[in-house]
């Protein structure tokens, strides 16, 4: 697949567009919702938790931002078809879908005392669970003039800069890194298929959250920018492609 040159420049969105970002009622997730509706989007707050999914909402709509609630869990059917439903009944169509619910799992962990079990949990969310979201919400994404999808990865993912020698990623992880690896391979097979919708993965750097106990050396509204520009590229944008604020990102 030949990528066209990532360009920075921002298409603004217009006041009717619709966007939903999983797993944003903090964090990054939160912060591309707030980008996103700083842009004038109706931004869809995914979050299991219904207080603070609420919450979260109160506080986006305190800040400006056209924000609505929206109940979902990225590990059920029944929860993501309902969210589907929700965005249909309210707005008839979806022109954003951030998929950036994840976990870690155990941390470190190496791949030698990896359960089955543990794997199982951290696909379901990183992995399957953005399988079962963006497939539930194609329909409406399909009814877009200009649909995006963002898939929240990882510098960790990038085969090449693990195999490199003297790039350094502290700890082993046998869970949430090969997750976002393969994420990204599920990503790419999305966009051979997808050629009416752009597709792309996001590398928000090492964000201070609640997944890495804070430690990150970024904000989260830092973080967020690179998956807001993907959510909001131009026409003659990229798909299929791993990036982060400088650029493409090597697999």
């Amino acid at each position: 697949m030949v990528l066209k040159p990532f360009t920075t420049t921002i298409e603004f969105m217009s006041e009717n567009t619709i966007a939903l970002v999983t797993g944003a009622n903090k964090g990054i997730g939160y912060a591309i919702a707030a980008g996103l509706g700083a842009l004038g989007a109706s931004v869809g707050v995914g979050a299991r938790d219904s207080q603070r999914g609420e919450e979260a909402v109160a506080k986006l709509r305190a800040e400006g931002v056209d924000a609505f609630f929206v109940p979902l869990d990225v590990t059920s059917d029944e929860s993501v078809a309902s969210a589907a439903s929700l965005v249909e009944e309210r707005f008839g169509r979806l022109d954003a879908l951030v998929n950036n619910a994840a976990i870690t799992g155990a941390w470190p962990a190496e791949p030698s005392i990896v359960t089955a079990a543990s794997m199982r949990e951290v696909l379901e969310t990183n992995v399957i669970g953005v399988i079962r979201v963006t497939n539930a919400l194609l329909p409406l994404l399909r009814r877009s003039d200009r649909a995006r999808i963002v898939n929240l990865s990882s510098h960790l993912a990038s085969l090449t800069l693990q195999t490199t020698p003297g790039v350094e990623f502290g700890e082993v992880s046998g869970t949430y890194t090969p997750s976002k690896t393969f994420l990204n391979a599920v990503t790419v097979q999305y966009a051979k298929e997808l050629t009416d919708i752009k597709i792309n993965l996001a590398c928000p750097g090492y964000v201070a959250t609640d997944l890495n106990g804070f430690r990150g050396t970024s904000t989260p509204a830092d973080g967020a920018k690179i998956a807001v520009k993907l959510a909001t590229l131009p026409d003659d944008g990229p798909t299929g492609g791993l990036f982060d604020d400088a650029g493409s990102v090597p697999w």
